[in-house]
């Protein structure tokens, strides 16, 4: 089993003169960060959250993102891609 984290690619990479240029562009965050933050938003938004383990919602949250790209993946093999 490979303990390689798939993380969906870079979720926003630059565009324009120089793209894939190392020089010129970025990246961006990977996919799987942006759903881990966006599920921690989520968890965040709740007004009765305070006082919870903050730690245990950040695993909650990437796993939560683990779980949106195995479907994304899922989804890509079922359309053919």
């Amino acid at each position: 089993m490979s303990s390689e984290v798939k993380d969906g690619g870079p979720a926003f990479p630059s565009v324009g003169e120089g793209f894939n240029n190392p020089l010129y562009s970025a990246p961006g965050m990977s996919l799987r960060d942006w759903f881990a933050g966006q599920a921690l938003a989520g968890l965040m938004a709740d007004e009765n959250t305070e006082g919870f383990d903050w730690e245990f919602f950040a695993r909650q949250s990437y796993a939560a993102a683990d779980a949106m790209l195995s479907a994304r993946q899922q989804k890509d093999k079922n359309d053919g891609r």
